[in-house]
């Protein structure tokens, strides 16, 4: 377990460093001067060449990319050009909001969608299970910003059950999540569709095996023989795709930050990316990947010590 664990850690430091540089790349490939962007046309050539300096564009590419990773082990993420403070304070001032809202949404669809596999999978081929699957696969095809918009127009506006836009008053956990209903329905409502059809095809594969066969044979209880033998062998497929949902749930939440108005790292991002602040879009980005790298290993780990098989795939 320990020698999986270093080489699972060491992966997931290489995959951080790649997807950084990668986007690293992409992003100095958009057309435009930062410097012109940001300082407009009326400014002078030599103001522009000082920021550029300031933001070390004069640099070539790989100096960039080496002085980047040199600051990140230091822990210095830069300075925000457009706010003047440093990187790390803006985003990890908005990290909590996007945290609260993944976390959130991962977890209800959870909540719903393991029930809903595991019963789907008992009822095989019946009425529950064909209506379950018709809105397990209608969830997963409608996108995060349609739901977004239409449960702002009908739960918010039209309704006004839930507040609108914002993330609740500072200190007020009750105001919070209550700003907080709204968002996480429209980001996890596809993954109950994910969550049940994977436990409905994990529980079915199970439910086959010798050993649920033998437990029949000595006349155990269905029920006792789905909940005790059969789930926790089947939950384990679930676990890793957990993990990566809050992954993919961290990019779907761009949507519902920018529709519900929250200050999240998406949200900032977006932002930054449009004034070319380079150094905002790479600190976020680098939280953001750290954090979908964190949640895959993390599901990686918890199916290796509940699963010893998995620890000879990597």
């Amino acid at each position: 377990m320990w020698l999986y664990l270093v080489r699972r850690i060491g992966l997931a430091i290489a995959i951080v460093a790649v997807a950084v540089t990668m986007l690293f790349t992409m992003i100095h490939l958009v057309p435009g001067d930062p410097a012109s962007i940001l300082l407009g046309p009326r400014a002078t050539p030599e103001i522009r060449e000082a920021l550029r300096i300031r933001m070390g564009l004069d640099e070539t590419f790989i100096v960039q990319v080496g002085t980047f990773f040199m600051n990140v082990l230091t822990g210095d993420l830069g300075m925000d050009i457009v706010r003047n403070q440093p990187v790390s304070r803006i985003v990890l001032g908005h990290l909590p909001h996007t945290v609260a809202l993944v976390l959130t949404s991962i977890g209800w669809a959870a909540v719903v969608g393991l029930p809903l596999g595991c019963f789907s999978a008992i009822r095989r081929d019946s009425v529950a299970d064909k209506l379950i699957a018709i809105s397990s696969v209608s969830f997963i095809a409608i996108p995060y910003f349609v739901v977004s918009i239409y449960a702002l127009l009908i739960f918010a506006v039209s309704l006004q059950w839930f507040p609108a836009i914002g993330v609740g008053e500072p200190g007020n956990i009750a105001s919070q999540a209550r700003h907080l209903v709204l968002p996480a329905f429209a980001v996890g409502l596809s993954w109950v569709g994910y969550i049940a059809r994977m436990v409905r095809a994990s529980m079915l594969e199970v439910l086959g095996e010798n050993h649920i066969r033998t437990a029949r044979a000595f006349g155990l209880s269905e029920w006792r023989i789905t909940f005790r033998y059969a789930l926790p062998i089947a939950v384990l497929p679930t676990v890793t795709i957990l993990g990566v949902g809050i992954g993919y749930l961290i990019s779907s939440a761009v949507f519902a930050e920018i529709v519900f108005s929250r200050p999240g790292i998406g949200s900032l991002i977006y932002e930054a990316v449009g004034q070319r602040n380079y150094p905002l879009v790479m600190g976020g980005v680098l939280v953001t990947t750290a954090l979908f790298v964190v949640s895959t290993t993390l599901a990686d780990l918890i199916n290796a010590a509940l699963d010893p098989r998995s620890r000879e795939k990597l």
